[in-house]
């Protein structure tokens, strides 16, 4: 792990390979443009390569790849070689490198999550977070993050009935169960609409077709909804008088569970339990495991008006577009 020093000086190595970038941007200013030019708009932070900062734009691209595309999830992204289970995307570098990055272009890191004696949901500037790839054509594609991330489906859902109706007989090998003790009835997983005419059609009490309905609805897929903020994790040391750790080094990099090591996470209370965590991968709408995808991290100072484009964006190595999610 990083210590909070070392993260400050890498904040000011960043700076003077920026400050070195722009004079060689005015010295090329006097030449005719070429084609490298674009790729130098672009500032490698880190020794893989992976970190990326745009400061005209005033963006931090990120290049990961896929690792799931069905599992209940704790995070967007993480560090390659540790959570890649339970995230959609991972990352080759250190966290520092993205938390001074972030730092660079003005974001400015809240609290992270806290839950003891009480809990307090995260705080930080808002961040805007777009991913782009390239199908097997090769077409870029570029889409909020939150289209790969919906409310979990795959767990049970139940409404209290006292008694199943006099007409209805629920055949054994039906997805649709009783719990006679609880006196709940109860449906696993998202319901089709198949499923459901055929379900309505085995009784007229209303309580029951209410109860179906309920399933039907409840268990559609919703994209999640929430935004991300740059809390910006937390330094810790292991004794008194030793040194700062930087707790996101452990993997931590972008969370839809609430963790108090995350460097950017999500805005709302989102357990971390395994058994009630809120969101899963969106299967349909993510790239074949292993496909290269840009994760770009936009701060926003001012709001913004309008929706996300799906438009493609400009892929790192060519010039990148003003950071607006317009």
């Amino acid at each position: 792990m990083r210590t909070f020093p070392q993260i400050l000086l890498l904040l000011l190595v960043t700076c003077g390979i920026l400050s070195t970038a722009r004079a060689s941007d005015k010295q090329a200013a006097e030449k005719p443009a070429t084609k490298e030019k674009a790729a130098d708009a672009l500032v490698k932070l880190n020794p893989e390569g992976t970190v990326l900062l745009d400061l005209k734009g005033k963006r931090v691209l990120l290049k990961t790849k896929i690792v799931q595309r069905e599992a209940v999830l704790e995070f967007f992204c993480c560090l390659s070689q540790t959570m890649e289970h339970e995230s959609i995307v991972s990352l080759d570098s250190k966290a520092m490198f993205i938390h001074a990055a972030l730092l660079r272009i003005g974001a400015k890191p809240g609290k992270p999550a806290q839950f003891e004696p009480e809990y307090k949901p995260p705080t930080g500037q808002k961040i805007d977070i777009f991913v782009q790839w390239r199908d097997k054509k090769k077409t870029l594609h570029r889409v909020r993050a939150q289209d790969w991330v919906q409310r979990v489906t795959r767990r049970f859902y139940s409404v209290p009935m006292e008694k199943l109706p006099n007409d209805l007989k629920i055949p054994a090998e039906s997805e649709l169960r009783y719990d006679k003790f609880a006196k709940e009835l109860l449906w696993f997983g998202p319901m089709t609409v198949e499923q459901k005419k055929r379900l309505l059609a085995w009784s007229k009490d209303a309580a029951y077709k209410k109860g179906i309905e309920k399933f039907f609805d409840d268990s559609q897929p919703r994209k999640m909804k929430a935004d991300w903020i740059f809390a910006g994790s937390q330094f810790v040391r292991d004794e008194p008088g030793g040194p700062e750790y930087y707790l996101a080094e452990s993997g931590q990099i972008i969370s839809v569970a609430n963790f108090s090591s995350s460097v950017i996470d999500v805005a709302m209370k989102s357990t971390d339990s395994e058994a009630n965590l809120l969101f899963e991968a969106a299967t349909d709408q993510i790239p074949p495991l292993g496909t290269e995808v840009t994760v770009e991290l936009i701060p926003q100072f001012k709001p913004v008006k309008g929706k996300a484009t799906k438009k493609p964006a400009a892929a790192p190595g060519k010039l990148p577009a003003k950071s607006s999610s317009k």
